[in-house]
């Protein structure tokens, strides 16, 4: 597999806010902790170490311990869970929502990245042991969000009536799309059909694609882990500290210039129950769950933090804080937006006197097979230009490969001397002929410039067919105008090639901010 790489800043694609934070500007170091690099994890292992107490070790492992125990694992993945109680191991960590079959193909990108960087870690500080781990959303609620994958271009949604947390859902009736599957599915097969619950069956094909890799899958949805946020409920609850957190800091990154993304409410978690998971507000005479008859007193709610803790369920503004209570975490790897949202969460993390973990950028890639790289190279296009929009590539390339002059630069150059002529002796005539000169002046410039629009849409057509097999380049990698990432399925190319993991894993660096473009090979 061929590879290259690109530059973020030179796919056009990543916001300015998002490239500000990976190049360090200055003004907002104050919105994180430490930098984005393997040298900054020195001082953030000795941090965590001195947070993270044994006895959280110990919870996270028994509890880990306990969802693993219908699985069969490897030795990695073994060691792992049990190296958890060992204050020299940390966690490198990702997220993601539990879209069926995998969702898009940065699911993957995302794993392999924090795979990758335990590697990394550990060849830099040998004395510690670093595990990847998978965060699985299984407490959200937005199913649309999870509930379609494409693959092979078509599109297959899963049409349930369940209701709450999506982790709880039975994944059962996904036999019918299952059907529908072309290929080996057998991993999923296994995963939907023989397991009661989505974040089980989650588990099940996580732990098959990625368990030799030693990779750790956290569902969060559990007692025994709320009890550890108890603090954070009550003051959510009674004292809404997280929303003035949250506001002061988005005040400040909008005097920066930078616009902020979400917004704290007076309370950030929803009730979760049964089929239910639906905000918390506050009343009265103490809080009601929107869209329910539930309701409970200040006394009721004190009860239920300390008794049922799993009914607080956080929403995206504590979730990120959650997380880091609950592991041993040292650096949270996230997308462009993921990385925004959480510099505007630091504030909340001071409060609580909570490590901010190490912002890192996933990574990212675009997967041309075999008959994609053979047509990409008879474009002769860069690996840049094909994040560049379709018309300006294709007005590009045509002047680029163009025999005749398809701008009339001199051209106009001349006729703009000549307006000048004629305008200074109209103007030595008449001094109102000025206006009637410049109008003229501009007449003739819109002509020149349809003529250039004409002659380009020509040679465009002499061309028609090199600029069709660039187009099918663009379509193939920026499906819709879109990455190929957020929206191809993995299975597009896992299921012709069973190595395509192990291919990710064999080129991505975590720690080297660049796009990858990965190249199958063909026959010329």
């Amino acid at each position: 597999m061929q590879h290259t790489k690109i530059p973020f800043k030179n796919t056009k694609i990543f916001s300015p806010f998002f490239l500000d934070y990976i190049e360090r500007k200055e003004t907002l170091k104050k919105f994180y902790h430490r930098a984005p690099s393997i040298q900054s994890f020195e001082a953030q292992i000795q941090e965590k170490q001195k947070s993270f107490s044994i006895d959280s070790r110990t919870i996270l492992s028994e509890t880990l311990r306990e969802q693993y125990k219908e699985l069969k694992i490897s030795n990695l993945v073994d060691n792992n869970i049990k190296s958890l109680k060992d204050a020299t191991t940390f966690t490198i960590t990702t997220g993601h929502q539990l879209n069926i079959f995998t969702g898009p193909l940065y699911f993957i990108y995302k794993i392999v990245s924090v795979i990758n960087a335990c590697k990394q870690l550990k060849r830099t500080y040998p004395k510690y042991n670093f595990v990847p781990v998978y965060w699985m959303a299984s407490e959200d609620h937005d199913f649309e969000e999870i509930s379609y994958f494409k693959l092979y271009g078509k599109k297959y949604k899963w049409d349930t009536d369940q209701k709450g947390g999506v982790g709880r859902f039975s994944p059962k009736s996904l036999q019918s799309i299952l059907k529908e599957l072309p290929g080996d599915v057998s991993i999923f097969e296994k995963a939907y059909l023989k397991h009661e619950k989505l974040s089980d069956a989650v588990r099940y094909y996580v732990n098959e694609l990625f368990g030799n890799e030693g990779l750790v899958v956290v569902d969060a949805d559990n007692r025994k882990q709320k009890s550890l946020f108890a603090e954070v409920i009550t003051d959510d609850l009674f004292k809404h500290t997280a929303k003035s957190k949250v506001e002061t800091t988005n005040a400040l990154l909008n005097a920066e210039g930078y616009s902020t993304q979400v917004y704290a409410r007076d309370i950030n978690f929803f009730y979760l129950e049964n089929n239910l998971r639906s905000r918390i507000e506050r009343t009265t005479d103490g809080f009601t769950v929107v869209d329910s008859d539930i309701s409970f007193t200040d006394e009721e709610a004190q009860s239920l933090i300390k008794n049922e803790p799993e009914k607080f369920s956080p929403n995206v503004i504590l979730r990120p804080l959650y997380q880091e209570i609950i592991l041993p975490n040292l650096a949270y790897f996230g997308g462009p937006a993921e990385v925004i949202y959480w510099l505007q969460l630091k504030g909340v993390f001071d409060h609580f006197s909570v490590p901010f973990p190490v912002l890192m950028p996933r990574n990212f890639a675009l997967v041309l097979d075999g008959p994609i790289a053979r047509k990409f190279e008879k474009t002769g296009l860069s690996a840049a230009e094909l994040f560049d929009e379709k018309t300006h590539l294709f007005n590009d390339w045509v002047s680029k490969n163009s025999h005749h002059n398809l701008l009339l630069t001199d051209e106009l150059k001349t006729v703009n001397s000549l307006f000048e002529k004629v305008k200074k002796q109209a103007l030595e005539i008449d001094s109102t002929l000025g206006p009637l000169v410049e109008a003229e002046s501009k007449r003739a410039i819109r002509s020149f410039e349809k003529i250039e629009q004409k002659l380009l849409r020509a040679e465009k057509r002499h061309h028609s067919d090199k600029l069709r097999q660039i187009e099918e380049v663009k379509e193939a990698l920026f499906p819709n105008g879109g990455l190929q990432e957020r929206s191809d399925n993995f299975l597009n190319f896992y299921q012709q090639d069973p190595q395509f993991i192990n291919k990710a894993l064999a080129v991505f660096d975590p720690f080297d901010f660049e796009f990858n473009l990965l190249s199958y090979p063909y026959s010329k």
